[in-house]
């Protein structure tokens, strides 16, 4: 006779159980991302081949240690999710970046995240000239590779040269420019100060960077937030990735789950 009371109350005891687990999930996400791998999305053509407009990757946020940035659930256009900013002047933990990593980080004049590449260790001697990058006096050795067409975030496409560059290291990635003489071709000697990092775009004339000191400038080390590792989705015209019926003709399923430090270009790219 007690059985059909004792149903609500297992329905009920199977509701409180998915409501925990379901809490369970969801700290245990919140954890990941707020203290090892971040998502980030790319809305700009900075970085581009390496990164296109419409890439979401996936960032190491303890590797480097934690700075005053590194602790944010992350934004949504103007919103941010429990952004908040430690009050040090130091790293906490990690190591040191390497010359070629892909950086998160937040500039100082700027309130959003940037991506670039880090070009500039501390003390180095940074400088373009004719469209050349030389560190510390030395002219970096860049191969050319192919041509192809680029369009930045506001549909313009223009053509462009694609490199192989080469660091002082031995490390090699992809680099693009439109032309060997734009603005930020030819620039003064910067001297990067001690615990900074200078930041260039892999698409060097569509990229405002560390060569740009009142945007960027030098990025101190407490203000990166992680090292860019892969990308695990991309779809082309930046269109939102929750949109499914646009994946048949828009998803880039060559892109997805592949490493951010390649040397070979986007052999899928338009050619001009």
């Amino acid at each position: 006779m007690t059985q059909p009371a004792d149903k609500p109350a297992k329905k009920t005891n199977e509701w409180v159980e998915t409501f925990v687990v379901i809490v369970e999930a969801l700290l245990i996400a919140i954890v990941l991302r707020f203290f090892f791998y971040q998502p980030f999305s790319i809305p700009t053509a900075s970085m581009q081949q390496t990164l296109m407009i419409g890439d979401y990757f996936v960032a190491n946020k303890y590797v480097w240690g934690y700075g005053k940035h590194s602790f944010s659930l992350g934004r949504y256009g103007d919103f941010a999710l429990l952004d908040f900013e430690l009050p040090i002047n130091n790293r906490i933990l990690g190591r040191n970046p390497n010359r070629g990593d892909i950086a998160v980080f937040r500039p100082v004049p700027q309130n959003m995240e940037y991506i670039k590449r880090i070009v500039g260790l501390p003390g180095d001697r940074i400088q373009m000239q004719d469209g050349r990058l030389y560190i510390n006096g030395t002219m970096v050795e860049r191969e050319e590779v192919g041509k192809a067409i680029d369009t930045d975030s506001n549909g313009d496409s223009r053509e462009v040269t694609i490199y192989r560059e080469t660091f002082p290291e031995g490390t090699a990635h992809i680099i693009q420019e439109i032309g060997d003489n734009l603005s930020l071709d030819n620039t003064p000697e910067y001297l990067v100060p001690a615990g900074h990092y200078f930041m260039m775009g892999d698409n060097r004339d569509r990229s405002a960077d560390s060569r740009v000191l009142s945007q960027v400038g030098y990025v101190p080390s407490v203000n990166l937030i992680a090292k860019a590792e892969a990308i695990f989705f991309s779809i082309q015209d930046n269109i939102p990735p929750w949109q499914i019926w646009q994946w048949p003709a828009n998803v880039r399923w060559n892109r997805m789950f592949r490493s951010v430090y390649s040397d070979q270009p986007d052999t899928n790219l338009e050619a001009p």
